[in-house]
């Protein structure tokens, strides 16, 4: 508390508190179109925060995270079409309550439910954040080593499809991160005798050209494509109290849930929002009407997707590991503004850190207040053509390629992964485990290269050490856990055929 009162109290200062209503409201309205996302306009967003000061840039980052999440349910409520990841098990319910003539309340219902999740949430960033890094920061190489192996494992285990696929993905991004000068020897390696190769694929370029250029591809493939609407009401926007009493058991287990799967490192709000839905849905004495437009969906998805934004951020500002893709972008923010991230940011720049903790709180209640009464405009807005926004969208993404380095190679770069992205969306590659084994590598390799320094090339203290040990341990199972689930799953030969 020592940190945190003052670190609100400054939110609300003139200049960290334009950055906080700038970015809810930008992170909703982009959370509310559809093929636009958070971490686009994350994305877009960085090259901007160079010469800001470091606290406000985080806070209008942050406030972007939690609006762009938020704003997902309008288009899946209204449009079927979820404006972010997160908010695709909300269509499943918010759509056909919407369809059957009660779009209001279907919204009020997601709106109350986000807030909800998303101050359970906070409540566990603020107390285990702290303590979590005076923990974290006894750590040695070998732990932070074997911490970053357990958040690579979990990415490519629970990506979306094939798990073969996820890895793939993540060794591939892994193999781009390795070009450039060697961390340890400073020998050039994969630079194929190109010179403009040998500082490496920046940052910024890839993660425009994975994320943002790999979208305005699909999109202007799909430029044509129908959107379904419905006609938006908002008579019964508001919860009576008579249904936050059915609702509370639901929101507090799914806020629990969320927040848990949110720590998880590079899970991400989607997964958590399928396992609260399918335990609301496995908890509910009518299953049945899942599916259908039933309010338990719509709370459970909502409420523990928002909760995972929080989550997230408790594993990247104590342990220094991203808990989902858009808290890469905020990994990539502290680097660029030459902050360490990890349980070092508490001690060596703490109003950083309570500032992260403090706008996220600030943000999450704006959030509510201005969905609740900009929602009817936010609509409209969903409406607008592609066609129009994709172009400044590309121009954006040409001139925060080149604004890094000045040069014009990082353009064609940032063409070349959004190309590699687009490839990868049509074959059901996620770009996720990509891009997040892209930013884990190096620190694995920094730590591990640290460790063997430090324990005369000696890899023993790995299975020694107990931390270290523990999280091996983690990594290995995270890797086979899915191969046992399905082998547990698969159906077994009917009787009669057996006796054949």
């Amino acid at each position: 508390m020592e940190f945190l009162l003052p670190a609100i109290a400054n939110v609300f200062t003139p200049m960290p508190f334009l950055m906080m209503l700038l970015g809810t409201t930008i992170g909703i309205v982009v959370g509310a179109i559809p093929g636009l996302s958070g971490g686009m306009v994350i994305a877009l967003t960085l090259p901007l925060t160079f010469f800001m000061e470091s606290t406000h840039a985080l806070i209008l980052m942050v406030s972007m995270y939690v609006g762009s999440t938020s704003g997902g349910l309008i288009s899946a409520t209204l449009m079927r079409m979820p404006g972010t990841p997160a908010a695709l098990m909300t269509i499943l319910d918010g759509f056909p309550m919407a369809k059957r003539g009660q779009p209001g309340r279907a919204l009020g219902f997601g709106i109350m439910a986000s807030f909800a999740g998303g101050m359970v949430s906070w409540l566990f960033l603020a107390l285990l954040s702290p303590p979590l890094a005076e923990i974290a920061v006894r750590f040695g190489p070998y732990e932070i080593f074997s911490m970053t192996l357990v958040a690579l494992m979990l990415i490519s285990a629970v990506s979306a499809g094939s798990m073969i696929k996820g890895l793939l993905s993540g060794f591939l991004g892994i193999l781009v991160s390795m070009v450039g000068v060697d961390p340890s020897s400073g020998a050039l390696r994969l630079t194929f005798g190109v010179p403009d190769l040998e500082t490496g694929f920046r940052l910024l370029p890839v993660i425009l050209g994975m994320l943002v250029m790999s979208q305005v591809i699909g999109d202007i493939v799909n430029i044509n494509q129908p959107i379904e609407r419905v006609q938006t009401s908002f008579r019964s926007m508001f919860m009576s109290m008579n249904d936050l009493r059915r609702q509370w058991t639901n929101i507090l287990r799914s806020s629990l849930i969320g927040t848990w799967i949110g720590i998880l490192p590079g899970i991400g709000g989607t997964t958590a929002a399928i396992a609260s839905y399918t335990t609301a849905r496995n908890f509910s004495k009518t299953p049945e009407k899942f599916g259908t437009g039933t309010e338990d969906g719509i709370v459970a998805a909502e409420t523990a997707n928002n909760a995972a934004v929080n989550g997230a951020l408790v594993p990247l500002i104590t342990l220094g590991i991203p808990g989902s893709v858009i808290d890469v972008l905020l990994l990539g923010a502290l680097i660029i503004h030459n902050l360490t991230p990890g349980p070092l940011l508490f001690q060596d720049s703490p109003e950083v850190a309570y500032g992260i903790i403090a706008g996220a709180l600030v943000a999450n209640v704006f959030m509510f207040i201005f969905m609740i009464l900009g929602t009817p405009i936010i609509a409209r807005l969903m409406y607008v053509s592609r066609a129009y926004l994709i172009p400044p969208i590309i121009v954006f993404c040409v001139i925060g390629a080149f604004a890094q380095g000045n040069r014009l190679f990082d353009v064609w770069i940032m063409l070349a992964f959004g190309v590699l992205g687009f490839l990868m969306m049509k074959a059901k590659i996620p770009t996720g485990p990509f891009v997040i084994g892209y930013i884990l590598a190096p620190i694995a390799e920094t730590q591990l290269r640290s460790g063997l320094m430090v324990y005369d090339s000696s890899f023993l203290p790995l299975l020694t050490r107990p931390v270290s040990a523990a999280f091996l341990v983690i990594a290995v199972l995270t890797l086979f856990w899915p191969f046992l689930m399905k082998r547990r799953k698969a159906p077994t030969a009917p009787a009669h055929l057996e006796d054949e």
